[in-house]
Parts: C-alpha cells; structure tokens; sequence
C-alpha cells in the first residue's frame, strides 16, 4: 500500500486500535486493561549482594539497613505478558500519595519509579495504587523462618513455596514463583486477582520461577 495511504488512514483515525492506543498511552496499553496483580517480594541481602547499591536500591542496601523483604512493586499482569508504562506522561504521584507508600518500598525513589512504570497501568489515581500496594502486602504473611534470618540458610524453590503456602492459607505453590540469580534468592513474587481480595493462579510467572536445585537464601545484615 502506498504511503501516502497509511498517512491518510492514520488522520482518520482507521489504523488498528492497539496502534492508537500504543501512540496515546506509551509501551504499555490502555490503563486498567490487565488480568491480575502481581506483588513482587525483594529478598533484601541477596538483591544487594548481587544487584544493589545502586540507583534506587541505595537506602535498601545500604550498611546496617538490616532489611529483609520489602515491596519491589505491585504489577498490572496479563495472563500472557505484562504492561509498563501506560502513561499518561507527567502525571506524578502526590505527596499525599508518597506517604501511602512510606514504609513498603525501600526508597521513595523506587516508589516513584513503580508508579511510572507499572502503577500508571492499574487504571487507579497514585493515591489508590499505592493504598493498593499497602492492602496487597498486609495479606501475605512471611513464613517464621524468614522473618529474621540471622544465618545463611539453603532452601528449594518448592520448600520457600511451600512455606509462603503454609503462612498464607489459600495460597498454593502455582500462584507464586521464587526468582533467583546465580542460586541466591531475589524475590518472591504473589499472584492476585485483580480487586486483591484473593491469591489467584498465573501459570506464566509460576513457569518464570527459578529452576535451581539449591537456593542460598542469604542473611540480612
């Protein structure tokens, strides 16, 4: 087809909608338009052996945080994929909503960082979605084991399932899956159903958890 068609197509308006949609709200979509949440866990000792230190993982790892899990994010999830960055661009969260966020996230500067790339996707204000977050991590319980690790521990990935299963009741192993990088625990990442009243399969993040036999779960200093 000739360009100058597509250019006529495009003013009026007849080019598919997830072209105009993907022009109106950035990479990700239209705000709102996902299947279920996933809130993902920061394990905090092996992110910053691995990752941290930098950007906005400065304050989490910083000498003598002695932080354990805190809210990596809460994510807009499709059965098959994710959005980010749904836009609209410049719409930044309050100080109202900043401090519903204080507390969860381990830096202001990652609470605004979800926001933008994955808040902007719930289709909720900064103010909801960060109310949100805090409602989706009050529901999930840390297993005893894991709430002060004060050694270096070796789990499986279906041991820290089953111990997050027996924690939260209602939660089961293919709602969940454990990230993990050169065999140290990174994240535990926890399906929602989309209004976050209930733990819901998602057969896709549960495929993306670490295969690794043994798992160093490190501890937190």
């Amino acid at each position: 087809m000739p360009r100058a068609w597509f250019s006529m197509l495009a003013l009026l308006g007849l080019m598919a909608p997830g072209a105009q949609a993907q022009g109106q709200y950035g990479r990700g979509g239209v705000p709102g338009d996902f299947d279920f949440y996933v809130l993902a866990l920061s394990w905090s000792p092996g992110f910053c052996e691995l990752d941290g230190g930098r950007g906005h993982a400065r304050e989490q790892c910083e000498s003598g945080a002695n932080l354990g899990f805190v809210v990596h994010g809460l994510w807009p999830q499709n059965e098959r994929g994710y959005p980010t960055d749904c836009g609209p661009a410049g719409r930044t969260p309050s100080r109202i909503a900043l401090d519903q966020a204080d507390g969860l996230f381990p830096s202001e500067g990652l609470a605004r960082y979800e926001w933008r790339k994955h808040g902007t996707c719930s289709g909720s204000s900064p103010n909801d979605y960060f109310s949100d977050v805090r409602r989706a991590r009050q529901k999930v319980a840390i297993p005893p084991a894991l709430q002060k690790a004060d050694r270096d521990q070796s789990w499986t990935a279906i041991d820290l399932e089953r111990a997050f299963a027996a924690a939260n009741p209602g939660l089961r192993s293919d709602m969940m899956s454990i990230a993990c990088k050169r065999g140290v625990l990174q994240e535990v990442r926890i399906c929602f159903s989309k209004d976050l009243r209930n733990f819901r399969t998602c057969q896709e993040v549960d495929r993306s958890g670490c295969r690794t036999r043994d798992i160093t779960v490190k501890a937190q200093r």
